[in-house]
């Protein structure tokens, strides 16, 4: 169709030259991205990329359970050392600030800031500070998300998600994050991607803590979104000038046919993936089809809990990645269909820009109060290699600029998007694939921890310039 995402921009041949590339980067001259005001920027997470996890008083996480346990994390890899950011931090954030990125999003690990009694861990405090401190220097804007995952392990022993007084305990450590770091975030995002806390942790088993029960997923999802509302006055108290928000992953779900049974399969793949967290936080209330797809799944709500849920946002943290084309299960749910002859990622992931686009102009028409968004994660794994000190991640190139196009395409739809971060500034620790699948735009040789800046990397460099010497 003309408004094609992917035919804007054409896949490119890994035989294209260097030159060619960069000159084929460049949005067209009518794109909202070369807005002054359109942040671009990239994102990490603390346990994907920080390392030293016995160090400096640092408790363990469910990952660092989770990941010891074998068969759990391909080729029995973990989050020990990573990316080794904790002692690398400096030269992280020079290589930041020399791509021009203008926005950094990280998260903070919370058994590294405070003890199981609530005591404040000043050294992991102080690590934080001189980060943010130094973003700020640097003139970036910082994100902060509080919660990416790793729940410190002696709240999992209580219960984790499962337990309502994880989602208290969470407000405790909001309270404290947001009273050190005061001034030196832009934006504070409660939690990202509930729908992997809750399923993949407590629905599946596929993410730490490893647990599969339907029932598990709904009221661990009720916790972490209670735990969010009952953070955001907090925030808003303790650091009234920053922004407050949440991240959520969200799924394009595609009939394989046209039949009622194949649609309604569809309209129930985005009701699970999406509509089960934008609900309440958006309208106040969980979506009565979620419990046709997942029947007696109900979670325990007590009174006053959706109203804290639904509590104001000042933005809408959103990661997209692919689509997911189903097929009626012949029941009450779906099944995957996977397409073929279509491009797909090394997660084997489609690569589908238009479900971008399509699930923000949806979301625009569904919620009257949708809040600005940003588009807090973006991007691909593939199997990147270091020749002759260059990365030339052809597919990622086409793959980024694809879906700024699909950006593009629904800010001029209506959809108020402020900015973009790449997932993720350099490769790292990918959760249950281990060290084998790259997302980076910065190359980490694992065995030395020397970066090399992908060919990707240099040509949103050379697009802010451009931009910039606009103004």
């Amino acid at each position: 169709m003309a408004n094609d995402a992917s035919a804007v921009f054409d896949t490119l041949s890994p035989a294209v030259s260097r030159g060619s590339l960069a000159d084929s980067f460049t949005p067209p001259a009518d794109s909202t991205l070369w807005r002054k005001n359109f942040l671009l920027g990239a994102a990490t997470a603390s346990y994907q990329i920080e390392g030293a996890v016995n160090e400096d008083d640092r408790l363990p996480s469910i990952w660092d359970t989770f990941s010891a346990i074998p068969g759990k994390v391909l080729a029995g890899d973990t989050g020990a050392v990573a990316c080794d950011h904790y002692h690398r931090w400096e030269a992280d954030v020079e290589m930041l600030a020399s791509l021009g990125l203008e926005g950094y999003r990280l998260s903070i690990a919370w058994p590294r800031v405070m003890d199981a009694a609530g005591v404040p861990n000043r050294k992991g405090l102080d690590f934080y500070k001189r980060l943010l401190n130094r973003l700020k220097e640097k003139g970036i804007t910082t994100f902060v998300t509080l919660y990416h995952w790793d729940l410190p392990q002696h709240l999992e022993d209580r219960g984790g998600w499962l337990n309502r007084d994880t989602a208290y305990r969470f407000a405790d450590y909001a309270d404290l994050m947001s009273r050190e770091l005061a001034g030196t975030v832009d934006a504070w995002a409660t939690l990202n991607e509930p729908w992997c806390s809750a399923y993949l942790g407590y629905g599946n088993g596929h993410h730490a803590p490893g647990l599969a029960n339907d029932r598990f997923a709904t009221q661990a999802m009720h916790h972490l979104l209670l735990a969010h509302g009952l953070a955001m006055p907090v925030l808003r108290a303790n650091d009234p000038a920053s922004e407050k928000g949440i991240v959520a992953n969200i799924g394009r779900g595609t009939p394989n046919s046209d039949s009622a049974a194949d649609q309604r399969a569809a309209h129930l793949f985005e009701v699970q993936h999406n509509a089960w967290i934008l609900d309440p936080l958006l309208k106040g209330s969980y979506p009565q089809d979620l419990f046709e797809l997942w029947p007696g799944t109900e979670p325990l709500v007590l009174d006053g809990d959706m109203q804290t849920i639904s509590a104001p946002l000042d933005f809408l943290g959103t990661n997209y990645y692919f689509r997911t084309n189903v097929a009626s299960d012949g029941a009450h749910g779906f099944r995957d269909v996977p397409l073929e002859g279509v491009e797909r990622t090394q997660m084997g992931w489609e690569v589908y820009p238009d479900g971008l686009r399509d699930l923000l102009t949806g979301f625009k028409k569904t919620y009257h109060n949708l809040p600005p968004i940003y588009i807090t994660e973006n991007g691909m794994a593939s199997d990147d290699q270091v020749t002759d000190g260059h990365v030339e991640d052809t597919q990622r190139i086409s793959f980024l600029k694809r879906h700024l196009a699909a950006v593009d395409q629904a800010i001029k739809a209506g959809v108020d998007i402020r900015g973009y971060f790449l997932w993720s500034l350099m490769d790292n620790f990918e959760w249950a694939f281990g060290y084998e699948r790259r997302f980076g735009v910065v190359h980490v040789d694992y065995s030395t921890q020397k970066r090399t800046i992908k060919r990707s990397a240099e040509l949103v460099e050379k697009f802010l310039k451009e931009r910039k010497a606009r103004a």
